[in-house]
């Protein structure tokens, strides 16, 4: 009997954090991934074998990294989908323009034009989050990848980047300091706090 209302106690919580998780999907888009899910099926034991596509690790760090890694996750599934779309059969003439709703089919069995429609929709939704929301993330990514390309071996790359040395070490240094700074001040303003709050006797 206790081990009963343990379940339900431990699937009613369950439950209602995935309400507050899911609060910002709307209603249309999980319906659509549910029926994507349909087209792409993967058995169990491949779906949960414990390598996601995407770590969670850079979430638990600070808000800025959290907001980078997100704009590069953003990112990988607008190129993502765009070729899950390119491996899609080109629509038939009659059904082209269709907005209509995905239909409900037995796994790996939708129709092209839905499995077509569903990830359009789901590229647009992550494409309107990206645009909106982290747009400067966006920039910096591209400015990351920049760096990729540079060529190491290149004499005139290896002098100019000498000589940039000097002012960039100080830069990253100010900026190592500033942060410093930033969690000693919140630290004496925590500290400052308490001394308030503290009964006097």
């Amino acid at each position: 009997m206790v081990a009963t209302a343990r379940a339900v106690v431990c699937l009613s919580l369950w439950l209602s954090v995935c309400q507050i998780q899911c609060s910002y999907i709307p209603p249309r888009m999980n319906k659509t991934i549910q029926d994507l899910l349909q087209h792409y099926s993967i058995p169990a034991r491949e779906r949960y074998n414990g390598k996601p596509v995407f770590s969670k690790e850079p979430l638990t760090g600070k808000m800025e990294g959290k907001r980078v890694f997100m704009g590069g996750v953003l990112e990988t599934y607008e190129k993502l989908i765009g070729q899950m779309l390119k491996q899609q059969p080109t629509p038939t003439p009659q059904t082209a323009g269709s907005n209509g709703r995905l239909a409900s089919a037995a796994a790996g069995t939708g129709s092209d034009d839905s499995v077509r429609t569903g990830l359009n929709y789901i590229l647009k939704m992550v494409q309107d989050l990206k645009k909106h929301h982290y747009h400067e993330q966006e920039k910096l990514l591209q400015e990351l990848n920049a760096l990729e390309h540079i060529k190491l071996d290149n004499r005139v790359v290896q002098s100019k980047a000498l000589w940039e040395l000097l002012w960039l070490y100080e830069e990253a240094s100010s900026l190592n300091d500033a942060n410093k700074l930033r969690r000693r001040r919140r630290r004496r303003r925590r500290q400052a706090r308490r001394v308030k709050t503290r009964p006097r006797a």
